[in-house]
């Protein structure tokens, strides 16, 4: 049976294998000409690269060990120095370690950001990235990140600046307007605080708008001692002078009074009493302790010299005389006589004579 000549293969459209090896060759030849042309491009762009990654690399290895070795020396300058005689009222080497790292942490953060930031930009330009609409959209997403999380990047901020100007450490006692008490820890974004009475309280540094510092220089120490204006305000002085030498040369408050123990003078004067100051500069903290042992020493020694406290026991010689008994009478009533005008008009009225009687 014949086929149709439909179904029958045409001769052309048989291939041809000359021309099928003809055109490899030539795709084969393009394309090693493509290479030959651009690998010296491809070869400068991969070593480009490259050495930008081993850059960056190196450089932030280098800066990361450079912060380590500094903040390392400064730990081991605050030991030495809290070894020496009256090292701990120069430093703190728990405040001081913590100051470091913290600041060591936040200069490593901030130098491998910069150093890799830099890095990913100069490799997308060596690829040819158009780089202007990336830096926009980064712009745009800083913007609206900073808008949601702003208070988070408050607090950072505070953190940062307090640690860096050193306005509080670990073992301060501050009184930050929220709360008030011993610095236990401090973060980039939260202050740890200890209370009076135990409590601890977690304060966000951006809610921070003033400190107190109390434990920074120096404190004062201020007693005030009510006697009676009758004493000798010379005496008093003497006896001051002498609770003032004795508490300065004995330990420990040699080493918490700072300054002598002086007498302003004479802070009131009332008909009943006169105020005398006292005063001495103590160090950071110890002010409390000093001022509970000067006032339990001076009483003792005001005891001993004679000297009278208002509100305390009155001496033997100054008691009061005894009352007068007639104080306890009272004076005579003007009814007591009959014949006083008061008497009269309070004596009943008589019945007259004759006057006509109601009957049942």
């Amino acid at each position: 049976m014949p086929w149709p000549a439909a179904l029958l293969p045409l001769a052309a459209d048989t291939p041809d294998p000359a021309a099928s090896v003809k055109e490899a060759h030539e795709s084969v030849t393009n394309a090693a000409s493509f290479i030959e042309e651009n690998w010296a491009g491809w070869l400068y762009l991969g070593l480009k690269i490259l050495l930008i990654l081993v850059i960056a690399a190196a450089l932030r290895s280098l800066v990361r060990k450079s912060l380590t070795k500094f903040i390392v020396r400064m730990n081991r300058g605050a030991e030495a120095v809290e070894g020496m005689a009256l090292g701990g009222l120069l430093v703190n080497a728990e405040r001081r370690r913590q100051r470091s790292e913290a600041i060591g942490s936040v200069l490593r953060s901030v130098a491998s950001f910069l150093i890799l930031g830099t890095a990913g930009l100069m490799v997308l330009g060596a690829l040819g990235i158009n780089l202007g609409p990336l830096l926009a959209s980064a712009g745009v997403a800083g913007v609206a990140i900073g808008f949601g999380a702003r208070n988070l990047v408050t607090d950072f901020l505070s953190g940062v600046f307090m640690i860096l100007e050193d306005q509080y450490g670990v073992g301060d006692k501050i009184d930050a307007g929220v709360a008030s008490g011993e610095v236990v820890e401090v973060g980039l974004r939260v202050t740890k605080l200890r209370g009076d009475n135990g409590e601890i309280w977690y304060v966000r540094n951006g809610e921070i708008k003033r400190i107190g510092n109390l434990s920074q220089g120096w404190a004062t120490a201020g007693v005030d001692v009510q006697v009676k204006p009758s004493e000798s305000l010379t005496r008093i002085r003497e006896v001051v002078k002498h609770v003032a030498d004795g508490l300065a040369k004995e330990s420990p408050w040699d080493e918490r009074l700072w300054g002598p123990v002086e007498v302003l003078g004479l802070d009131e004067v009332l008909l009943a009493s006169m105020t005398v100051k006292v005063s001495a500069k103590t160090m950071p903290g110890q002010q409390f302790a000093v001022e509970r042992e000067l006032r339990w020493r001076i009483k003792e020694a005001f005891d001993e010299a004679g000297i009278g406290i208002i509100g305390g026991l009155p001496a033997a010689e100054d008691e009061e005389d005894a009352a007068d008994p007639s104080a306890a009478v009272a004076a005579p009533s003007a009814l007591a006589n009959p014949t006083s005008p008061q008497s009269l008009a309070t004596a009943p009225i008589p019945p007259s004579v004759g006057a006509p009687r109601i009957t049942k």
